[in-house]
């Protein structure tokens, strides 16, 4: 069983690791907050934990299992929650969720719309592959 293939999580996974308000500019031409636009915020999210485990600078190099469960809404509070799954000699890979809430609603109210699992390689000052530092 894959890393999106697991049984539906009633609570976010992973730490907090950004959080953004969907606005009109984001729409696709149905009315409906952009795919892209999401992936790129979580891609960016993603990245947090795989700075922090790598000590420095890190490239998306893939991503796979983008799972595209609800659609997000204009006025909606994206909230983004990662983590590690596993780390290679220089590859730290992130399941990276993002949940919506409408606004003014609780916290508890969050439904989870999106996942996937985000590759990141550790490079150097001349963005070559560089191993990751013992833990």
């Amino acid at each position: 069983m894959s890393e999106i293939e697991q049984a539906p999580a009633q609570l976010p996974e992973g730490q907090p690791v950004g959080r953004v308000i969907a606005m009109p500019a984001d729409t696709n031409p149905e009315g409906d907050i952009f795919g892209g636009w999401l992936l790129a915020q979580m891609d960016l999210a993603g990245a947090t934990p795989a700075f922090e485990r790598a000590n420095g600078r890190c490239a998306t190099v893939a991503l796979d299992g983008m799972v595209f469960h609800q659609p997000v809404s204009v006025g909606d509070e994206v909230s983004i929650y990662a983590r590690v799954i596993h780390t290679g000699r220089t590859s730290i890979r992130v399941h990276v969720e993002a949940w919506k809430r409408a606004r003014g609603q609780p916290e508890a109210q969050s439904v989870r719309v999106t996942e996937g699992v985000f590759t990141y390689v550790a490079i150097d000052s001349e963005r070559k592959p560089r191993a990751l530092p013992p833990v």
